[in-house]
């Protein structure tokens, strides 16, 4: 079991991010911890990493799932690398977005209702569905 975690980031106009991986799938940024590191930490690392942006806030632990890692071409998933991901809402007033980790070579922003249809993996999909009545809560308030 690998463990990661991530964030729904929400950024200028209630958008959320989303980040391209290998040139071939879509997903929240996240990745793995680094020996020693903790989730909030691997997080804030990993939202910079995939989508450049430096000032991000953690607002609150959304939840955690599992899944298969990817499959080849962004089709299926692997089911003898699975990942237990923790997600935390965050928020950003950082409109650019220039992603450093060449695996990731694209960030883009989509508003709430965009998201679903942009990830690639159906437990992604899943997990943000779960979430959207909090974003919306939160972004309403």
């Amino acid at each position: 079991m690998f463990y990661s975690a991530g964030g729904v980031v929400i950024g200028p106009g209630n958008k959320v991010l989303v980040v391209n991986q290998n040139n071939d799938s879509w997903s929240l940024p996240k990745g793995h911890l680094d020996p020693g590191e903790d989730e909030e930490s691997a997080a804030t690392r990993e939202i910079f990493e995939e989508s450049g942006i430096q000032d991000v806030h953690i607002i609150e632990r959304l939840g955690e799932y599992e899944r298969g890692r990817i499959g080849e071409g962004g089709v299926g998933e692997n089911l003898n690398q699975m990942k237990h991901i923790t997600m935390f809402l965050c928020l950003t007033n950082q409109a650019e977005l220039k992603p450093i980790d060449p695996e990731n070579p694209q960030a883009e922003w989509l508003s709430i209702e965009d998201v679903v249809d942009k990830l690639t993996h159906p437990k992604d999909k899943e997990f943000f569905q779960s979430v959207i009545p909090k974003l919306l809560k939160f972004i309403s308030s």
